[in-house]
């Protein structure tokens, strides 16, 4: 299944998103979407709403995907996380050396935008950058995983865009500043369901910027692989349905071109999984206001 949440005539649904032809949505009829629920709860509420949403979405009039506006399948995360230097040749373009362990910073939940939502340039910094990523999406309330038993706790995935601010995040260690500006990540386009998913670590990734070729890597190339991640992080701490995982970028990253090619206004970042989707995101220049709500 894709599970989507989109706008329809200024209002906000969730649903399921059928590709074949030109592509349809089916929302439920009312009750899920009219209780204003978001697909985080239906992941926490399990299997049980689960089926309500699937049976109401069937039960329902199918819009063409054209006519809708699709957004972030999880707007507001309880966590975003995203393990660093987790390809091999993304390791050597950087100049460093592959970690014996693995390497995690957060992204501010606050960066989250939609699969076709603006990247803003900040005002801030003129070396903004793209990482094409796979993302995990949690299912369940989950804590010391094992390797083995991963697959259990994931609800599905996504594409993503770890967009990076590098003289931000070098500024400190946990690179968090840099990793956090507001519609720095991109996700999207809909949720693919685990069960649709053979193997994860048999997907392709690719970038395009301007319709040039960035990055092209399989997740087959990663160090540490998705299972070790979350045993890794659930070592720690407590994952919850809706927690959202990067799981690292490949090679090809602007800051290492000669000479490096960071993003600028106008920017048209295009990312694309196999077997998950695409989403696409033009770069403007942010307009700086400020805000006390």
């Amino acid at each position: 299944m894709r599970l989507a949440a989109f706008t329809h005539n200024d209002t906000a649904h969730i649903g399921f998103v059928e590709t074949t032809g030109s592509g349809t949505v089916l929302r439920p009829a009312r009750g899920l979407s009219s209780e204003g629920l978001t697909l985080r709860d239906v992941l926490a509420g399990g299997e049980a709403l689960l089926a309500r949403l699937r049976d109401e979405a069937q039960a329902s009039d199918a819009l063409p995907l054209e006519a809708v506006t699709l957004t972030a399948p999880i707007p507001r995360p309880g966590k975003v996380l995203a393990i660093g230097l987790n390809y091999k040749a993304h390791v050597e373009e950087t100049g460093r050396e592959v970690q014996p362990h693995q390497i995690w910073f957060n992204k501010q939940r606050t960066c989250i935008t939609g699969p076709f939502g603006v990247i803003d340039k900040p005002v801030a910094s003129d070396m903004v950058d793209y990482e094409g990523e796979l993302v995990v999406v949690i299912g369940k309330r989950c804590r010391h995983v094992p390797a083995d038993r991963a697959h259990e706790v994931i609800a599905g995935y996504m594409a993503g865009n770890d967009v990076s601010v590098r003289d931000w995040q070098k500024r400190t260690p946990t690179m968090q500043m840099g990793k956090s500006f507001d519609t720095h990540g991109p996700t999207g386009p809909w949720i693919v369901t685990a069960d649709e998913i053979a193997d994860p670590q048999a997907l392709t990734i690719t970038t395009k910027v301007n319709g040039i070729q960035r990055q092209h890597a399989s997740t087959a190339a990663m160090i540490h692989p998705i299972r070790q991640q979350i045993e890794h992080l659930t070592t720690a701490f407590t994952l919850e349905p809706g927690d959202l995982i990067f799981t690292g970028t490949p090679e090809g990253v602007g800051m290492a071109m000669d000479p490096p090619l960071f993003l600028k206004d106008g920017d048209k970042v295009r990312i694309e999984i196999s077997e998950i989707g695409i989403i696409e995101n033009d770069v403007r220049n942010e307009v700086a206001q400020t805000l006390i709500a």
